[in-house]
């Protein structure tokens, strides 16, 4: 069951709205002492539903729920669709020159994003749905940009999210930044992180299989409960992210407390 309304995020874009998604495991109803963790996810319009995904293919995660019977909640917010970079802008963590996109500067939202998420729409979450909601059974997830803010988040906002799933992060972005997060951001023990990328997707972007391993080689460092893929054949597109999700879904809910 999925529930969407419309909601507002006056520190990034004022009054104007964009759908929120929550995906409810059938029955939640029937039980009032059940709770659930959750799960968080970035470009919530590509999550569930073709009609509202941006190019008309979803993840399908409510249909994946529904028919594995997952004990979890699944939440999304649409992205900003600003053609001024309003996506880009909202799932960067940093500032930056980045010339790989050809854009120029790109103004870093991604913290305002995250202090909205945590002190505003997390509570808000909370206070309306079964939650479970402790740091344990909170996480976050997304695809490329949203696949980056989710690592960012799991670092950063270690203290609010154990768990991350990321696919197809884009690592290449404002990598020496990304670097230096990875290796000075608090983390507790115990935080899992699951993170692929598909081996179509390397061609890409010059030097990405070394960034992968390099990333991959921080996050152990930091003794980080890690599982990493590359994807055989994966693309970056819904319809590949929608595969892999019995794989990062068993990660984010296995020997959970």
């Amino acid at each position: 069951m999925v529930i969407t309304w419309e909601i507002t995020i006056p520190p990034l874009t004022g009054d104007e709205p964009r759908r929120a998604y929550v995906c409810l495991p059938e029955g939640w109803e029937e039980d009032d002492e059940r709770r659930y963790p959750v799960l968080y996810m970035f470009d919530g319009h590509n999550v569930f539903f073709d009609e509202h995904a941006t190019y008309g293919k979803s993840w399908g995660m409510a249909d994946y729920m529904e028919q594995s019977e997952t004990p979890m909640i699944v939440v999304g917010v649409e992205c900003n669709h600003n053609p001024n970079n309003g996506r880009l802008s909202e799932y960067s963590p940093f500032t930056v020159v980045e010339p790989a996109l050809g854009e120029g500067r790109i103004i870093g939202r991604g913290r305002t994003t995250m202090e909205w998420l945590v002190h505003t729409f997390k509570p808000m979450i909370d206070a309306q749905f079964p939650t479970i909601p402790d740091r344990e059974h909170t996480f976050i997830g997304g695809s490329s940009m949203g696949g980056l803010m989710s690592l960012y988040a799991v670092t950063e906002y270690n203290r609010w999210f154990s768990r991350a799933a990321c696919l197809s992060p884009s690592l290449w972005f404002a990598t020496e930044q990304l670097d230096r997060l990875l290796r000075t951001a608090p983390l507790a023990e115990g935080t899992v992180i699951y993170m692929d990328y598909g081996s179509n997707e390397m061609k890409f972007h010059p030097n990405m299989k070394r960034q992968f391993a390099r990333v991959t080689a921080r996050l152990l460092e930091r003794d980080v409960h890690l599982i990493s893929r590359i994807v055989p054949n994966g693309d970056h597109c819904e319809a590949c992210w929608e595969r892999q999700i019995p794989w990062f879904i068993a990660a984010l809910l296995y020997d959970l407390g």
